[in-house]
């Protein structure tokens, strides 16, 4: 049975690493779930989640021309109707990456320009200086200091 992107198949693990797990297919091939392949959530310890000898679907997801398999447990697991929608609700993404929606107008309601950042900033960072100024002045000796 030759092993096509995007088929679902069963498969043993055999070994558990940092990075992910193996998974032994039919015909003695062996393929790789990735840790990030593994659950939806966050999976900072792949033995949280597999054990060898564990029988797991996965899904397909790259074949090397070296002959490395990528598998997901992940993508293998049919998610419910309501997941579905959920990412459904979110517009497409446009050519540019992004997902529509208002273009960026500077100084709107609310919002501080660059101009009146930097205004502000400069004012602070005087106002500052001088308090400095002032203070270190004041503290230096000069002629006719005492001297003990």
């Amino acid at each position: 049975m030759a092993i096509e992107v995007g088929s679902k198949l069963e498969g043993k693990v055999t070994g558990i690493t940092h990075f992910g797990a193996f998974v032994d297919l039919s015909g003695g091939v062996t393929g790789l779930v990735h840790i990030s392949e593994i659950a939806d959530s966050y999976v900072k310890d792949v033995h949280e989640h597999l054990k060898i000898n564990d029988v797991v679907t996965v899904k397909v997801i790259n074949v090397d021309k070296d002959g490395k398999i990528g598998l997901s447990i992940r993508q293998a697991v049919d998610k419910p109707p309501e997941a579905q929608q959920q990412q459904q609700q979110y517009p497409p993404r446009g050519p540019r990456g992004d997902r529509g929606g208002r273009p960026f107008k500077p100084g709107g309601p609310g919002r501080v320009t660059f101009e009146d950042k930097m205004s502000r900033f400069l004012r602070d960072s005087e106002e500052r200086m001088s308090n400095l100024k002032k203070n270190t002045e004041s503290k230096r000796g000069g002629r006719g200091g005492r001297r003990s």
